[in-house]
């Protein structure tokens, strides 16, 4: 279940309110792109800034538009252990394939604590659960030796990686044999290459086609082909985060008229100097964009 490129969907918005005609029409565009798996409401998705109402509504709306066509793992962290368990239960409840779940952020736990916050969640719902490692955005990082303890929980099945290091794929590994997803675009090649299955993806809401072919070519061994499509991206994967993620990815969807350019405050609109910069580098891709804003 957990091989392949995941994109991180963006959760779109208009006029303030969700879109879901617009969120069903990019479910339908991901997987007729061969996209293996859709992760909602993610950090991408803005999970921050959805109510509780709203986080439910779109990841029950993404799993009755898949409807089993592909798997679907379902954001459902926070920094309170309490409301984690109301997330995932509710994502097991709606039918998600496994649950996403983010270290908790801000009141950096200790690595026991860590420890215990995993324990609790996979004590109260029966769901895979992917842990999610991401200290740039936490605060507080997965030490290997913790993650490998995790792994001896049977519902742990996988971890999602954005410490931005192949060395801590490494050390989790050489630990134990948890399923490693890269949290990190730019280095999903190289992380396949010493023993990753996948990534849970920014780009792809940008070039799914093309993360499904690239991770495809690195786990069959053909790494020629996967290291001509991560380079053909690279400066697309670092532009990506050239103002704070989700704000370049949905500027150039909306370049590729995708979706509309909205992001919830406290995110802002990227400022024209990025945006200029975003906009040369998918041309450079060959990435065609919308006539309105060549």
């Amino acid at each position: 279940m957990f091989k392949g490129s995941f994109v991180a969907i963006v959760t779109p918005f208009r006029s303030g309110e969700v879109d879901y005609a617009k969120l069903t029409e990019l479910v339908e565009w991901h997987i007729e792109s061969g996209t293996h798996g859709i992760v909602p409401c993610g950090t991408t998705g803005e999970s921050p800034t959805l109510s509780h109402d709203e986080h439910a509504s779109v990841v029950k709306h993404v799993i009755k538009t898949v409807n089993k066509r592909v798997p679907v793992i379902a954001g459902a962290g926070s920094n309170s252990t309490r409301e984690a368990i109301w997330l995932t239960k509710h994502a097991k409840e709606c039918g998600a394939d496994a649950a996403l779940s983010i270290t908790p952020y801000y009141n950096k736990p200790t690595q026991r604590g860590l420890i215990e916050h995993y324990r609790a969640i996979t004590s109260e719902v029966d769901i895979p659960i992917v842990m999610y490692n991401v200290p740039g955005r936490t605060g507080v990082k997965m030490a290997p030796e913790t993650a490998a303890e995790l792994s001896k929980i049977p519902t742990i099945v996988a971890i999602k990686e954005a410490c931005g290091s192949v060395a801590q794929v490494c050390d989790i590994l050489s630990l134990c044999e948890i399923t490693v997803l890269s949290g990190d675009d730019s280095l999903t090649y190289p992380m396949i290459a010493v023993g990753a299955t996948g990534v849970i993806s920014v780009a792809a809401n940008v070039i799914p086609k093309d993360m499904a072919a690239l991770v495809d070519a690195a786990n069959a061994g053909q790494f020629e082909t996967a290291r001509t499509l991560h380079y053909k991206y690279w400066r697309l994967f670092k532009d990506l985060f050239i103002e704070t993620n989700p704000i370049p990815v949905k500027a150039a969807m909306a370049m590729a008229g995708r979706l509309e350019r909205e992001v919830r405050l406290p995110l802002w609109p990227m400022s024209e100097a990025n945006a200029a910069t975003l906009r040369a580098t998918l041309e450079s891709c060959g990435i065609g964009l919308a006539e309105s804003i060549r």
